[in-house]
C-alpha cells in the first residue's frame, strides 16, 4: 500500500482551510484524515487542522487493528471532537466555524472509512471511478428528492451549504463503511475543491497514467483542478494497492 498526500490553496483564496495528516497507531495501523474547514477569518482553517490533530494524537495512543473495534473508536471520537468544536465556535473569534471530515484506515485487505460534509472518498477500479460516500449538502437533499436535475446541481447557488458537520449543537450522523481491496486499486479521498473543478473522467485517466508517481498524480490531479480555475482550497489522499492488497 502506497499513499500520498497533498493540499493547495487554490488560485481564489487567501488562506488554506483544508488539512490532511497521516497516523499510525501503536499496532501500525493507518488512519489518513482530511478535513475541509469553514468558518469566518481563520476560524475554518483552525477547526480542520485541530479536528485532525486532535483525532491523529488520540489514535497514535491505540492499538486497534480490528474493524469492529476503529469502527466503534470513530464514532466515539468524532461526536467527542464534534462536541469540541462546537464549544470553540461560541467565542466570538471562532464563531459559526466547523469542518469536513473524511477518516480511513487500512487494516489489511480493506479501508475502513468514516464521513461527514460535502469533501469525498471514492474508489477506482478496473479504470471506474466509483463514489463510495454521498454528500452531507442540501443541494444533494434536492437532487435525491428529484426536486432539481444533476446539471442544476452542478450550477446551484447554495452549493457550499452543507447539512453535517463537525462542530454542530446536534449529535452528528456519521456515515461509515468498508470497502474491500484488490491489487491495482486507488482510493480517494479529496474535498471539494477538486470535484468541483474536474470530471470524474479526469481523475482517472490521472491516475491510470503509467509514466507517473503516486505523488505525481496526486499533484496532477491538483494542477488540474487549478487549471480549470481553482475555486477553492484542493486536498488529495491517495492510497494505491501496489500488489498484493495487503500492507
Amino acid at each position: 500500500m502506497e499513499i500520498a498526500l497533498r493540499t493547495d490553496i487554490g488560485q481564489k483564496r487567501s488562506e488554506n482551510q483544508d488539512f490532511i495528516n497521516q497516523f499510525s497507531n501503536k499496532s501500525g495501523t493507518p488512519l489518513i484524515i482530511l478535513a475541509d474547514g469553514m468558518g469566518g477569518h481563520r476560524a475554518g482553517n483552525i477547526a480542520s487542522e485541530l479536528t485532525v490533530t486532535d483525532l491523529g494524537k488520540i489514535w497514535e495512543e491505540t492499538d486497534f487493528s480490528d474493524l469492529s473495534q476503529i469502527r466503534d473508536w470513530m464514532i466515539d471520537v468524532i461526536e467527542k471532537e464534534n462536541q469540541k468544536i462546537h464549544e470553540l465556535g461560541k467565542e466570538e473569534s471562532y464563531r459559526g466555524m466547523g469542518t469536513t471530515i473524511e477518516a480511513v484506515a487500512v487494516v489489511d485487505n480493506a479501508v475502513l472509512y468514516a464521513h461527514l460534509g460535502d469533501s469525498r472518498i471514492g474508489l477506482v477500479r478496473n479504470g471506474q471511478y466509483q463514489q463510495l460516500t454521498t454528500d452531507h449538502s442540501l443541494v444533494n437533499e434536492l437532487l435525491r428528492a428529484g426536486q432539481i436535475t444533476e446539471e442544476e446541481a452542478a450550477i446551484h447557488p447554495q452549493k457550499n451549504i452543507i447539512t453535517q458537520s463537525i462542530g454542530q449543537q446536534s449529535p452528528i450522523e456519521l456515515d461509515l463503511g468498508v470497502q474491500q481491496l484488490e491489487p491495482g486499486d486507488f482510493i480517494l479521498m479529496n474535498s471539494d475543491g477538486l470535484t468541483n473543478m474536474i470530471s470524474n473522467e479526469t481523475v482517472v485517466n490521472v491516475l491510470l497514467a503509467d509514466d507517473e508517481s503516486l505523488p505525481e498524480k496526486a499533484n496532477q490531479l491538483i494542477a488540474q483542478a487549478n487549471k480549470a480555475g481553482g475555486l477553492d482550497n484542493i486536498t488529495v489522499g491517495l492510497l494505491h494497492v501496489e500488489g498484493e492488497a495487503a500492507l
